[in-house]
């Protein structure tokens, strides 16, 4: 039986993530911060460890990977997102990168060099569309995401002779407790259990990066290849 391991499993996607894999046949090890809603997911589940830990803090984080044991699948998905103007946010920015980013990184410290002796092993990071150009509002997450694709492309080329996979994974707007309180219409917005089945499936079948939903996937795509004063204008008026 393989087993994964999963940050942020309490509520969300990683909660998700966590059913869609058990109905895989996957045992499962999770970890949050909050420990009745982890442990009542765990006694959904068959062949499943609940573990409270805090992904910014690295000690907590390899302790819980010790716990868990050896794994085939690590899923960075622990995320936090806070809406503010550049200039006002740099107390959310920097809780969003030691989240988001650390968050990722203290996982992947603590589960590679196993992977590594195996010579197999897989890592996936939760990181969003967000990241793919800067979006007004959302500086300090689409920062936060930037880097997690930074790191994980450099990984994914790094770790492959190893036999070691890595996927990126950039969802666009999903219906969880993050996003419930947004005050703006989220375009495509995707529940839960759908976008885990679709990060599963990505997981499964080895993809390097797993993007949706599909049209703003695109929109994304090609606003990253804009100039600078077309994208400056059309994004003018989110600024405001």
């Amino acid at each position: 039986m393989q087993r994964a391991i999963i940050t942020g499993a309490s509520s969300g996607i990683g909660a998700a993530m966590a059913r869609e894999l058990s109905r895989r046949g996957y045992a499962l090890a999770l970890l949050a911060r909050r420990l009745d809603l982890l442990e009542q997911l765990a006694r959904e589940l068959p062949d499943t460890i609940a573990l409270q830990c805090d992904v910014t803090d690295s000690t907590a984080v390899r302790a819980a990977v010790e716990r868990a044991g050896a794994v085939d699948i690590a899923i960075a998905n622990a995320g936090v997102g806070v809406t503010a103007w550049a200039a006002k946010s740099v107390a959310d920015a920097e809780l969003m990168m030691r989240v988001n980013y650390f968050g990722m990184l203290y996982l992947f410290d603590a589960v590679i060099p196993s992977m590594m002796e195996r010579r197999s092993g897989h890592f996936a990071g939760i990181a969003s569309l967000a990241g793919l150009r800067g979006l007004p509002t959302s500086s300090g997450y689409s920062a936060s995401k930037a880097a997690m694709q930074a790191f994980l492309e450099s990984a994914r080329v790094e770790l492959a002779p190893y036999g070691i996979r890595v996927t990126t994974v950039n969802p666009g707007f999903i219906a969880t407790p993050m996003t419930e309180k947004n005050n703006f219409k989220m375009p495509f917005l995707m529940n839960a259990e759908r976008a885990a089945k679709i990060i599963v499936d990505g997981i499964e079948r080895g993809a390097r990066v797993v993007e949706f939903p599909a049209p703003m996937s695109v929109a994304m795509r090609l606003g990253r290849i804009l100039p600078a004063w077309m994208y400056d204008r059309l994004m003018s008026g989110y600024g405001r």
